[in-house]
């Protein structure tokens, strides 16, 4: 690894031919990042959650590593392009009512052997028979169970509000009612569990609320293990020939492979090691995708201007959701504007050594979201921009 200095020069260099705004994925951290992944897996195998990384490019890059196998979508229009592109495993990790998308995919051999769906209710098996329009290729299901920790009888919960389906009950229940309906397939089992995978445990000068985060997620991760395993068990014997169990997130990659149930993982942020999972102590991934944004104005000492910029991520507003300034070190944002629509001011002593035209170098709150600004990504190996593909954004596809 180098020094972030280091970095700094050979981002500059390997893009001083190309103007700002600009993203660059540095291969070397990508591939860094994906070993790290694979081994944390433990042999188990990866599948890539594609809403991290937006760019096909890089979703065949790292399908064709050893340890990846398969992609997890996040819209049904982009599972059927995935799928026409030649992917031929990607499992829809979201309930959908595209009733145009559910159309084509029972009216195509191809797609239907290659896209699983995501559900939890019946009434979504009823949407998918409504918008057939004649198709009659059976659909692949997976059905989702609520990872949450709830204590208190309900009255306290940690973790996303997905599926309904939380006791191993329902879910074969679920699962026999899929299986009653002609034209579906149960072939899966996923549980996000979000609040472990997706909350860092080491949050920058909080040791109180390190300590509670541990001592949640440790908590939610028995709780979990223990229900997962039931939970598999009563599909299983609704559906003995069950394709896979899915589970985790980058940052529960480790921990939920220890789970003998689980089959397979998810995972996608570490690829691009974005802000929000620098806070984890099971694992230290290197920066791979930053944007850089051109200083245009110098309002005074210690200050600087640069374009644009007010990149937020999705989830409940905050600080944590704005882009970090990176190199050079030592920049923050002015508290009264935070990251602008069209400039954004940043503070501190290197400011001052910054001119007109010099970039700064931005990381992401989230990891695939940076893809939604740029429509392509910029290859850095080295020095130097080996290629430049582009992102979904970049082929004209806005799926959310």
């Amino acid at each position: 690894m180098t020094s972030p200095a280091a970095d700094r020069a050979r981002y500059d260099r390997a893009t001083a031919h190309l103007e700002a705004p600009l993203a660059v994925v540095d291969l070397a951290a990508f591939d860094a990042n994906a070993e790290d992944i694979v081994r944390r897996a433990g042999g188990k195998p990866v599948r890539v959650a594609s809403k991290s990384v937006r760019c096909r490019a890089l979703l065949e890059r790292v399908l064709a590593r050893p340890g990846f196998a398969g992609i997890m979508s996040y819209t049904l229009a982009e599972s059927l392009w995935l799928a026409r592109s030649g992917f031929d495993d990607v499992l829809l990790a979201y309930p959908s009512a595209d009733r145009r998308g559910f159309a084509e995919l029972a009216s195509d051999p191809k797609l239907a052997a290659a896209v699983t769906v995501m559900v939890d209710d019946q009434a979504q098996l009823e949407l998918i028979d409504r918008a057939r329009d004649g198709g009659r290729e059976e659909i692949r299901v997976c059905l989702e169970l609520d990872t949450s920790l709830q204590l208190l009888a309900g009255l306290v919960r940690f973790g996303a509000r997905r599926s309904p389906l939380r006791e191993p009950a329902e879910l074969a229940a679920l699962a026999r009612a899929v299986i009653a309906r002609p034209g579906f397939k149960v072939v899966g089992v996923m549980g996000y569990e979000g609040h472990i995978a997706g909350v860092g445990d080491a949050p920058a000068g909080r040791p109180l609320r390190a300590q509670a985060v541990r001592l949640m997620q440790r908590t939610a991760a028995a709780e979990l293990a223990a229900r997962r395993a039931e939970a598999v068990r009563a599909v299983r014997e609704v559906v003995p020939d069950l394709e896979f169990v899915n589970g985790g997130g980058t940052g529960s990659v480790q921990r939920t492979a220890a789970e003998e149930a689980v089959t397979e993982i998810a995972a996608g942020s570490g690829l691009y090691q974005p802000r929000l999972f620098d806070h984890y102590t099971s694992f230290r991934g290197r920066p791979a995708a930053l944007f850089a944004q051109p200083v245009v104005r110098r309002p005074g000492v210690g200050v600087v201007t640069v374009l644009g910029g007010g990149y937020p991520a999705s989830g409940a507003p905050g600080r944590d959701r704005l882009p970090v300034p990176y190199l050079p070190q030592g920049l923050r944002y002015d508290r009264q504007e935070a990251a602008g629509e069209v400039q954004t001011p940043l503070l501190g002593a290197p400011a001052d050594d910054l001119l007109i035209g010099d970039r700064v170098w931005f990381r992401h709150a989230k990891a695939g979201e940076m893809c939604e600004r740029f429509e392509e990504l910029h290859l850095v190996e080295g020095d130097r921009v080996t290629a430049s593909v582009p992102t979904y954004r970049g082929e004209g596809r806005t799926f959310l």
